[in-house]
């Protein structure tokens, strides 16, 4: 049996809502009748002020540089354990990222480490929820507003992850959300930009718009649109957006799924981290993470590399993530680090990610839950139920 790490899916009305945007509605340009009913879904589940759905969550990115007015000389801070768009966003208007290391136990950006790297040029804070999980956003608020900083939330991850009670994304300045195929929520390529600042909206609008003001012209508030800002074509088309309102259609069922996958995980490997074999994620008593990400560290970047060839050779097809983007070369090329990474090299060469995705059965996770325990041959004992699956192997 092959498992794979993710696995696109089919929910729901998806097919179905492709056709009607193609026969019915007779629009496949972005900001129709599809792209509305998302922006609409999301603004209401996320007690959001305005969702602009846009081709990427590269693309939101690069929307909340320009909102902000990131210019050539500022400084942006962001975690260096995240994907290269993050800081691509900002290196695009002439930013230089600053480098921060994270925490050990939740993986992301240590907010202990702020006020040490913040300049007179620093322009905005990039908090990156890791996996779902929320970054201490009341402390990351907090030094953001002694400062007058803007804070981003990559929210790639996040979609209906919570932080004391509210929606990541929404707590920051802006917040970008993606729906690429590997997130829980899916539309192939795909995102969106939460906008929390009211002062922005209406120039996101003009920004997404290729830098027009081509919305105000559809809602009658001028003869003509023009060009007005700066912008790009920042709009997924409709057969993107018909695909994702089917998804969104069922997201509390997604991401419940995801949260089971990700519990039985934990419970299963128990016995490897009590041995100390393996370290699991920090634990979570409430709903407040999404399921997207189930990662185990190993105890060294040998073993880490090991452990991925043994499971490659049982068909599990596990993953490491990011590769620091401040010792890359093109992170000391335009950026730099303002704290030592020490928490950040470590992760980053002992982490493995598990296969999770929607509609993963129990059947599968044993496979990968067996190839785990046979691997460490420590002779701990599995569960009466991965007897059948251990006997098929």
């Amino acid at each position: 049996m092959t498992i794979p790490y993710n696995k696109p899916f089919i929910v729901g009305k998806e097919l179905y809502y492709i056709a009607q945007a193609v026969t019915q509605h007779g629009h496949l340009a972005g900001d129709g009748p599809f792209t509305k009913l998302c922006s609409s879904w999301l603004e209401q589940e996320l007690s959001c002020q305005k969702v602009l759905l846009t081709n990427s969550c590269t693309a939101a990115l690069e929307m909340s540089a320009l909102l902000c007015d990131i210019q050539p000389g500022d400084e942006v801070i962001l975690p260096s354990f995240t994907f290269v768009s993050t800081a691509n966003a900002f290196v695009l208007r002439g930013a230089v990222p600053v480098f921060v290391d994270i925490r050990q136990d939740t993986l992301n950006m240590d907010e202990r480490l702020l006020e040490s790297v913040i300049t007179p040029k620093t322009k905005a804070i990039v908090p990156v929820h890791y996996a779902g999980r929320g970054c201490a956003m009341r402390e990351i608020l907090s030094i953001a507003d002694a400062n007058g900083l803007a804070v981003i939330e990559d929210a790639a991850q996040a979609l209906m992850s919570s932080y004391e009670g509210k929606k990541l994304g929404t707590l920051g300045t802006l917040g970008c959300i993606s729906f690429h195929e590997t997130k829980n929520i899916i539309s192939g390529e795909g995102g969106a930009l939460l906008i929390n600042d009211e002062q922005m909206l209406e120039r996101a609008e003009i920004i997404w718009e290729k830098g027009t003001n081509r919305k105000k012209f559809f809602r009658g508030q001028v003869d003509k649109y023009t060009w007005v800002d700066v912008g790009s074509s920042f709009l997924p088309s409709e057969l993107v957006a018909a695909f994702l309102y089917s998804q969104l259609e069922h997201a509390a069922e997604i991401i419940s799924k995801r949260r089971q996958i990700c519990n039985y995980y934990r419970d299963e490997l128990q016995q490897l981290a009590i041995a100390g074999m393996v370290t699991l994620p920090l634990d979570s008593a409430d709903d407040s993470i999404n399921g997207h990400i189930f990662h185990i560290l190993a105890r060294n970047s040998r073993e880490r590399d090991d452990l991925l060839n043994f499971l490659k050779g049982r068909g599990v097809h596990a993953v490491f993530h990011y590769i620091p983007l401040h010792s890359s070369p093109a992170g000391l090329r335009y950026g730099r680090a303002g704290t030592t990474m020490q928490v950040t090299d470590d992760i980053s060469s002992r982490i493995i990610r598990l296969p999770l995705y929607y509609g993963m059965s129990e059947t599968e996770q044993n496979v990968v839950i067996q190839a785990l325990y046979d691997y460490f041959e420590g002779g701990y004992e599995l569960p009466i139920v991965h007897s059948s699956v251990a006997a098929a192997l």
